[in-house]
């Protein structure tokens, strides 16, 4: 397959309908996707599917806005829009998971045993979360008990979200140091 010079003037015509240089994108880089994709997805039908939809995106794309910046960059474009579909598809198969042939049906009557030890989790939460700086029980609380938006939490603290990420890693590293300390301590307490 002969390389066309990939320029505005191609994409122009990609844009146009331009029979021949349709025929050209498509062979030309249907053939890398599909190199890609035979390293990634074992399904035939699923490479095909992806290769499809990556083709659609790009056409829908460049019909909307009828360039690229950098038009001779065409090909890691494709390649871009050919992972996105395939990272998308594997999201969405990790959040569909397999289901199985047979449900059994949930045990709705948890023992007591479960039931303790949940309440033990609790109080040692609270515990640890009793004994830590305010500002990382806040930042805590905010950010994985009541879920906030990060952005509002940086707006809040007058931080940027590169340092909101240092500070949860600072506050998740004293909770987990606090639960270690307090699990050594249960241990002496119950073996001396």
């Amino acid at each position: 397959m002969p390389v066309a010079a990939f320029d505005q003037t191609y994409i122009d015509r990609l844009v146009a309908g331009d029979a021949e240089t349709e025929d050209h994108f498509s062979a030309y880089f249907g053939q890398l996707i599909r190199v890609k994709l035979r390293a990634l997805v074992r399904s035939p039908q699923l490479r095909e599917d992806i290769r499809q939809e990556t083709f659609l995106r790009v056409y829908a794309y460049l019909r909307k806005h009828k360039t690229l910046d950098h038009p001779e960059r065409i090909g890691a474009f494709v390649h871009t829009v050919c992972h996105n579909v395939v990272m998308e598809h594997f999201r969405s198969e990790s959040r569909a998971g397999e289901m199985p042939e047979h449900l059994d049906p949930p045990d709705t009557g948890a023992d007591s045993e479960s039931r303790l030890v949940t309440e033990e989790r609790k109080q040692e939460v609270r515990r640890v979360l009793a004994s830590m700086p305010e500002k990382d029980r806040h930042l805590l609380r905010s950010v994985f008990l009541e879920e906030r938006d990060k952005d509002e939490i940086c707006r809040e603290l007058n931080v940027d979200r590169e340092y909101l990420r240092v500070l949860l890693h600072r506050a998740r590293a004293r909770f987990r140091e606090g639960v270690r300390k307090g699990k050594a301590a249960t241990v002496s307490v119950l073996f001396g």
